[in-house]
């Protein structure tokens, strides 16, 4: 399922074959982030994710392109609420990225919501690209 675009929102829906405590550990441990949250576009490396999981505290990592440049993430969570939903801000563009986690038959059905996208990233390449963040998700769960 690809992300839609509308606007400056982003909007990706997912159903996940395993249970929601997993969904929820995979978005806030370290190792279970730098698995997945490259997608097919990039490479996290593991060393470099930092979960401070608390209103106010900070969620980093970096992102490796295949050429090699490297781009720091910086995310800040506003609100937990274990174990369905958690919602960050990225401070220097005020990007909002709101996770809901909700159990369902047979897995969770999970919904990633972006709002107050910058300019540069109301684009399809943007929504490609939180699809194959979700697509090595599934991955990373199913093993």
């Amino acid at each position: 399922m690809r992300a839609e675009l509308n606007g400056d929102e982003l909007i990706a829906r997912r159903h996940l074959a395993a249970e929601p405590e997993r969904v929820w550990t995979a978005f806030t441990t370290p190792a279970s982030i730098a698995a997945f949250w490259g997608g097919a576009h990039a490479w996290v490396p593991p060393e470099s994710v930092i979960v401070d999981l608390r209103p106010g505290g900070e969620f980093v990592l970096d992102t490796r392109a295949p050429t090699g440049s490297t781009r720091r993430l910086r995310f800040v969570y506003v609100r937990i609420i274990v174990p369905r939903e958690l919602v960050f801000d990225e401070p220097v563009t005020g990007l909002r990225t709101t996770v809901t986690i909700t159990p369902a038959d047979g897995g969770t059905n999970l919904t990633v919501h972006q709002r107050r996208l910058p300019a540069e990233l109301r684009t399809t390449q943007a929504a490609d690209g939180l699809t194959s963040i979700l697509d090595a998700l599934a991955a990373h769960l199913r093993h």
